[in-house]
């Protein structure tokens, strides 16, 4: 039995050699800005062009749709307001169930609520801690039927209209497995890519591996634009109604203000954007660091009794957007007290999401059994993740 302050102890002494030079408290990701970001927002400015249109929009849109390895891509508000958009342009509406993870954010079973639609919560694998597709194909066996060209779900008689998949801290799902699943039943495939920017699997960047895609451009990701998130596909039918959507849904016309259906005020920001044109040419140092902070803890965790560092599969390349420690199960009793040392110590580290299907406000959701979600709910730890936090890189 090993002692929790002796093993939280040990723990946080590993992650300051880490860490070396790191002065004062460590927050979990800082946003950072070390190109041209004052220059484009000031150029912004002074264009006067700073809301929902102007050159940076554009800009930034095709640029993100080329580091996502795809033809289109809309900039949004946020990460939500994004996912939101993607499920409703593939045909998500009220009444439809949407299958999610239990163990991510809560924007994913947001966006899928705020279209009247109903969050259906499915287990993930210790391997991506994301979706399990072995899991999933279980769980259609036991309760999926068709009817009139639909699958529904036997037990609510709801139909089952989407998957959604979520990268947790950059780990890409088992995707290719996921979509084999996804094509048996005749489900549409749409990536929460909100935390996934520049990952791949099988060479392909996350983004590209569903029909359409959401990413998140919040203060905490890899990139920031402030607030923001985008809507990434190949399909040029779904990436023009969704910036139609986005755009009120109004007619284009020199002066009349014409709208065709529901649709939102979702656009991002010139602004924004301009920040996101600026964080964008520094991906792929900022991928250069993550993965050179993230081989560091792997390192020190390696022989560490009851904790590991969490690595990329084979055949994936993982943004690292957080790092994570996970502790065995035979030590998972003492991760408050490990959060607590860490956090005392000026290291800020959280736990996972608390489990959706776990929420007074989902309690009510159909679910699939969830042992490895509530497994992996009391066994993660993310740790310092700032990119800076590697210092330079070759």
């Amino acid at each position: 039995m090993i002692c929790p302050d002796i093993l939280a102890n040990e723990i946080k002494v590993r992650i300051r050699d880490v860490l070396g030079g790191a002065v004062g408290f460590v927050p979990l990701h800082e946003p950072e800005f070390l190109g041209d970001e004052e220059a484009l927002v000031v150029d912004c400015i002074r264009s006067g062009w700073v809301s929902s249109v102007g050159e940076y929009v554009d800009r930034f849109e095709s640029e993100l749709a080329r580091a996502c390895g795809v033809a289109h891509g809309v900039a949004a508000v946020n990460g939500t307001a994004a996912l939101e958009v993607a499920l409703r342009v593939v045909g998500v509406g009220a009444g439809d169930e949407v299958l999610i993870p239990s163990l991510t954010f809560i924007a994913t079973a947001n966006a899928a609520h705020h279209l009247g639609a109903v969050p259906h919560f499915v287990d993930v694998e210790e391997s991506t801690l994301g979706l399990a597709p072995h899991a999933l194909r279980k769980h259609l066996e036991r309760i999926a039927e068709r009817r009139d060209g639909k699958t529904i779900n036997g037990q609510t008689g709801r139909r089952l209209a989407a998957v959604v998949p979520m990268h947790a801290f950059g780990h890409p799902v088992d995707m290719h497995e996921l979509a084999a699943v996804a094509r048996e039943f005749e489900l549409v495939v749409v990536e929460d890519a909100a935390e996934a920017l520049g990952s791949t699997l099988g060479g392909r960047p996350c983004g590209s591996l569903g029909r359409v895609a959401a990413l998140s451009f919040n203060g905490n990701k890899i990139l920031t634009t402030g607030g923001g998130g985008a809507i990434v596909t190949d399909d040029p039918d779904l990436a023009a109604r969704a910036k139609h959507l986005t755009t009120t849904a109004k007619v284009p016309h020199a002066w009349a203000f014409h709208h065709d259906e529901i649709g939102y005020n979702y656009r991002m920001p010139n602004i924004n954007a301009a920040l996101g044109v600026a964080q964008l040419a520094q991906l792929e140092l900022r991928l250069a660091q993550k993965r050179a902070l993230a081989e560091r803890y792997l390192v020190a965790f390696a022989d560490l009794d009851g904790v590991s560092g969490f690595a990329e599969r084979e055949g994936t390349r993982s943004n690292y957007w957080l790092n994570t420690i996970l502790l065995e199960p035979e030590t998972a009793d003492a991760r408050d007290t490990v959060l607590r040392v860490l956090n005392d110590g000026g290291f800020m580290a959280r736990p996972v999401w608390e489990p959706l299907h776990s929420l007074d406000i989902f309690s009510e959701c159909p679910s699939a059994p969830l042992p490895v979600t509530n497994s992996l709910a009391d066994r993660i730890i993310n740790v310092p993740s700032s990119a800076k936090l590697a210092g330079k890189v070759p």
